[in-house]
C-alpha cells in the first residue's frame, strides 16, 4: 500500500514539472515585437479627424538681455581666470 501512495505522488510532481516546464517554453517562444503598440495615443496611424497641436512661439531675447547675459559670463570667466592664476 505504501508503494501505490509513493507512486501516486510520484506521478503528481511528475504532472506539475511537465506543466511548469510547458509554462516556461512558451515564454521563451513569444516572439517580441519592436516599437509603439498598434492603437496607442502617439501611433503614426492616428485618427484622420485629430487636430495637430499648435506649436508654440518661440522666445526671442532682447538685445539688451544678450548683453547682461554676455556681461556676466565675462565677469565668471574672468573670476575663474583670476583663481586658477593663483
Amino acid at each position: 500500500m505504501e508503494v501505490t501512495h509513493l507512486l501516486a505522488q510520484i506521478d503528481a510532481e511528475i504532472i506539475r514539472l511537465q506543466t511548469a516546464k510547458a509554462a516556461i517554453a512558451s515564454i521563451g517562444t513569444e516572439k517580441p515585437t519592436r516599437g509603439r503598440p498598434k492603437g496607442s495615443k502617439n501611433s503614426s496611424i492616428a485618427a484622420p479627424t485629430a487636430t495637430p497641436t499648435p506649436a508654440k512661439a518661440k522666445r526671442k531675447l532682447s538685445p539688451e538681455g544678450r548683453k547682461r547675459i554676455a556681461e556676466a559670463q565675462k565677469k565668471r570667466w574672468a573670476a575663474s581666470k583670476k583663481a586658477t592664476a593663483k
